[in-house]
C-alpha cells in the first residue's frame, strides 16, 4: 500500500469543480458559519495545499459554490413549448427562489458581476424574458435589474433572517414575537403596522415572493397598447 493511501489522502486528481461541489454539499449541511477548510479537506480526503491550488480563500469558494448553485438550476430549466414569456419568467423566478431558499447559506452572496458568471446568465435570462414582452426597450435596462434585485434581496433578507433566529427558537415563534412588538407599537404613530400586525405572524414567505413577482407582471401587463 502506498504511503498516500495509507494516511487516508485521495489518489486521483483534484479538480475546481470536485472542491466547489464538496463545498456545496457542507455548506448544505452545516451552513455558512459552520463550513470551515478542515470539513472540506476531511470531505475531499486531501490537504488544505491542494485545495488553495484552485481557490484563494473560504470567500471565493462560497461565491464559487453560490454561483454553481445557480447554474445546475438553470441548466435544468426548459420552456414548456408554447408559453408566453411572463409565464415562462414567473417560472424562472419561482425556480431560483426555490433553489436559494433550499440553498439558503447562498442567496446574500448573490451578485450580477463577471466574478459569478451563472448569476450574470441568470440576469441576461431575466432581461431577455422581459425584452420579449411589450415593454419599451427603454425600460428593459431597469425593469430587469429590479426584478433581478428583487429575487437577490428577498431571498437574501429570508436567509439572514433566519440566521438570526435565537438557538431553539423557530420561524413561526420568531415572526409570532415581532408580530407581538408590532401590535405593541402606538397606533396613532404607526397605523397601518399595527392593522396588519397579525399577518406578519401567519405570512408564507414564497407566497409574499409570489405576490410581488405577479404585480410586477401585472405591471408589465399593463403596458401592452393592445391589451
Amino acid at each position: 500500500m502506498s504511503q498516500t493511501r495509507s494516511r487516508g489522502r485521495r489518489t486521483d486528481a483534484l479538480s475546481k469543480d470536485v472542491v466547489v461541489r464538496a463545498a456545496v454539499e457542507l455548506l448544505d449541511e452545516h451552513g455558512e458559519r459552520g463550513f470551515t477548510f478542515k470539513l472540506l479537506t476531511e470531505r475531499l480526503q486531501t490537504g488544505a495545499g491542494a485545495v488553495y491550488w484552485h481557490v484563494a480563500n473560504k470567500d471565493e469558494l462560497i461565491l464559487f459554490a453560490t454561483d454553481k448553485v445557480i447554474g445546475d438550476a438553470l441548466a435544468t430549466l426548459s420552456p414548456e413549448p408554447g408559453t408566453d414569456a411572463e409565464t415562462r419568467l414567473r417560472t424562472l423566478l419561482l425556480t431560483m427562489y426555490d433553489v436559494l431558499d433550499d440553498h439558503s447559506w447562498a442567496a446574500p452572496h448573490v451578485v450580477a458581476a463577471h466574478s459569478m458568471p451563472s448569476a450574470l446568465l441568470l440576469l441576461e435570462r431575466v432581461g431577455s424574458l422581459i425584452a420579449e414582452t411589450s415593454l419599451p426597450a427603454r425600460r428593459h435596462f431597469a425593469a430587469a435589474t429590479a426584478l433581478f434585485l428583487y429575487l437577490t434581496g428577498v431571498t437574501a433578507q429570508d436567509s439572514s433572517r433566519a440566521t438570526t433566529v435565537e438557538p431553539g427558537v423557530n420561524r413561526n415563534e420568531h415572526l409570532g414575537q415581532e408580530a407581538e412588538r408590532w401590535a405593541a407599537l402606538d397606533p396613532a404613530r404607526f397605523p397601518f403596522i399595527t392593522r396588519i400586525a397579525a399577518e406578519l405572524g401567519d405570512h408564507n414567505d414564497r407566497d409574499q415572493f409570489i405576490t410581488g413577482v405577479d404585480l410586477f407582471l401585472d405591471g408589465l401587463r399593463a403596458q401592452d397598447p393592445t391589451g
